[in-house]
């Protein structure tokens, strides 16, 4: 079971969930979600949505170096800079992985597991919002 998280970076908070029952490429399960933005909107993706900007022109991925073309020193320090913007994305999803039911392999029923991703982003977004 695969789940994606759609979030805003400048607040944390989760917007959207998307989730598969088996093993799909991140890009596929972004497609298969429908989710829609304005084209003004950044998009910010690992290395596993290389072609996104194809439909959504202003999608930031990470640049691959290959044998032909090593990285430049201007590329190496994009990908810095995305990584660090990326690390908060991480750690929301540290935040719903600390749930049991995401953390190792989903035992339950299938047809309900896009409802607990709803439901523990929810929470994760209602502890942001609240903290303790």
């Amino acid at each position: 079971m695969k789940f994606q998280v759609l979030m805003c970076t400048v607040t944390q908070h989760i917007l959207g969930t998307a989730t598969s029952a088996g093993a799909v490429h991140d890009l596929k399960l972004f497609r298969q979600s429908g989710a829609r933005f304005p084209h003004q909107t950044a998009l910010i993706g690992d290395a596993g949505y290389q072609g996104l900007w194809r439909s959504h022109g202003h999608a930031i991925t990470t640049h691959k170096a290959t044998q032909a073309s090593p990285l430049s020193a201007a590329q190496r320090q994009d990908n810095r800079v995305l990584a660090y913007t990326r690390q908060g994305i991480e750690h929301v999803i540290r935040r719903m992985k600390i749930f049991r039911v995401l953390k190792g392999v989903y035992r339950h029923r299938r047809r309900r597991f896009a409802l607990r991703v709803q439901l523990i982003a929810a929470l994760c977004n209602l502890t942001q919002a609240c903290p303790s």
